[in-house]
């Protein structure tokens, strides 16, 4: 099922949304609302009228930095699903486009990231579980990055680029296998996230 990106098919959640001409095609632009301090947040741009248990997400995605963006910003951009109605619980996969060439290699290992609002953020994780929920992946900024998720109960694997093989697996998904809810498009701070080509496939 492909998702028309017009702006009416999304509700922006902690975000401002919008639709612009992007070298001729039109694309939604999510950007994370300043308000909202903490990391790991629902801001999101989130698909109206979907429900989403198990199949594949796939959406290409480019990442530039705000001018006013903090020294920490990555570009920091993903997807999230298994959204409740009151978005107080859902699953996320987003990527870090900054370190994918970074010549640091400790910020390579951490181009992608898992986390599960609201008790497993990245920062939890990363303390308790290091190098279990990030892993490398080739991609950099304003570049067209297709991403692509695939979740089977309390399984998940994220593929960047058309990878053959997914570049982070999470077995253990913490909100469990029976979770289901709405799909969004995720942005964090310092990012002005652009998405275009959003398909869903339920199995």
């Amino acid at each position: 099922m492909n998702i028309a990106m017009n702006a009416e098919n999304f509700i922006a959640v902690n975000s401002f949304i919008s639709n612009i001409d992007f070298e001729g095609t039109e694309v939604l632009r999510v950007i994370k609302d300043p308000k909202i301090d903490a990391f790991d947040e629902p801001t999101y741009a989130r698909v109206i009228g979907s429900n989403f248990k198990n199949g594949t997400i796939e959406v290409k995605v480019l990442s530039r930095l705000l001018p006013d963006a903090p020294e920490f910003a990555r570009g920091f951009l993903g997807i999230a699903f298994r959204i409740d109605e009151k978005n107080g619980h859902f699953e996320s996969l987003y990527v870090r486009p900054t370190n994918g060439r970074n010549e640091n290699q400790l910020r390579r290992n951490r181009s992608t990231q898992y986390f599960s609002y609201p008790d497993y953020k990245f920062d939890r994780l990363r303390v308790e579980s290091p190098g279990e929920y990030e892993s490398y992946a080739d991609m950099g900024l304003d570049e067209w990055i297709d991403l692509k998720v695939k979740v089977d109960g309390e399984h998940a694997e994220l593929y960047v680029d058309n990878s053959k093989h997914p570049v982070l697996i999470v077995n253990d998904l913490k909100h469990g296998p029976d979770a289901e809810g709405a799909i969004a498009l995720w942005v964090e701070e310092g990012t002005e996230g652009f998405f275009k080509d959003l398909k869903i496939n339920l199995s």
